[in-house]
């Protein structure tokens, strides 16, 4: 099992070259950021957390910048999207920044998408919360034509386009890694209808996770794939070994986005625990 770190990162945290240079150096496989493009001030969505929505949602960088950033201050560390909420998004012109991404770090990133939970946030980009899951699925599905075809077209209810070119292509082959994010009672029909991996996030614990690994496996059996990946979200130290038993490939720990002197003492204590856990 690999472990990786998972932040919302902001405009008043550690740089994320910096935070780049500073993972690969204590050893983790991985570094994902999150994406909100804005938080409406008029917010009916519930926040799923304890409490009130942690100011880090309203300012959060870009990940796409700040993964390539990243990218180019490393050499081995893979860079990921966690998530990436296509819905709120054009998909031509994101599956050029994925490509590209992947192709400036040398074929490291990995896609995390979702869906969100914000609904004033969807609405604000012109998205029918009603409709989210559909536009997710059209627009994974015709950035994985325009990745892997030189002339790509889609033709879905949502999205739509006649042939286009667009390069680069990915790096990787068929394209990145597409990690689909949620935990909802139909996520796992997600992940195999058109994902990769499942990246599902707040789970109450490795005995419940576990459980929703075996069908997910039952489900790519039954539809002639192999073994499916699984990353989790906010994975603690005393977990590791119960997470690996339940069949997780990934485990990511969660950075609190602070100033850049907190954040460095959080990476050198979790790097004492991948330490450990590589020797």
């Amino acid at each position: 099992m690999e472990l990786g770190l998972a932040i919302l990162l902001t405009d008043y945290s550690m740089a994320p070259a910096a935070l780049g240079a500073s993972a690969e150096e204590r050893g983790f496989e991985s570094l994902f950021l999150a994406e909100h493009t804005h938080i409406p001030v008029s917010r009916e969505s519930p926040y799923a957390g304890e409490g009130e929505l942690p100011r880090e949602y309203m300012h959060t960088i870009d990940p796409f910048v700040g993964l390539a950033a990243a990218a180019t201050a490393t050499q081995r560390l893979k860079v990921g999207t966690g998530v990436c909420l296509v819905i709120e998004r054009d998909p031509i012109t994101t599956a050029k920044e994925v490509a590209t991404l992947d192709h400036i770090s040398g074929g490291r990133f990995l896609f995390g998408v979702g869906a969100g939970w914000n609904r004033e946030e969807m609405r604000n980009h012109g998205t029918d919360p009603g409709t989210r899951f559909r536009r997710m699925r059209e627009s994974v599905e015709a950035m994985k034509a325009i990745w892997t075809q030189d002339e790509a077209e889609y033709h879905g209810r949502l999205i739509d386009f006649d042939p286009i070119w667009s390069w680069p292509k990915p790096v990787q082959e068929p394209h990145p890694p597409i990690l689909v994010g949620g935990v909802g009672e139909k996520v796992l029909d997600r992940v195999v209808a058109y994902g990769d991996e499942w990246i599902p996030n707040r789970i109450k614990g490795p005995e419940e996770l576990a459980g929703r690994i075996a069908e997910l496996q039952r489900r790519a059996e039954a539809a002639g794939r192999e073994r499916i990946p699984v990353t989790v979200f906010g994975a603690k130290p005393e977990q590791l070994e119960q997470l690996r038993d339940a069949g997780v490939t990934r485990a990511l720990f969660r950075l609190l986005p602070e100033g850049p002197d907190q954040v460095q003492r959080e990476l050198d204590e979790l790097g004492e625990v991948v330490a450990r856990w590589a020797g």
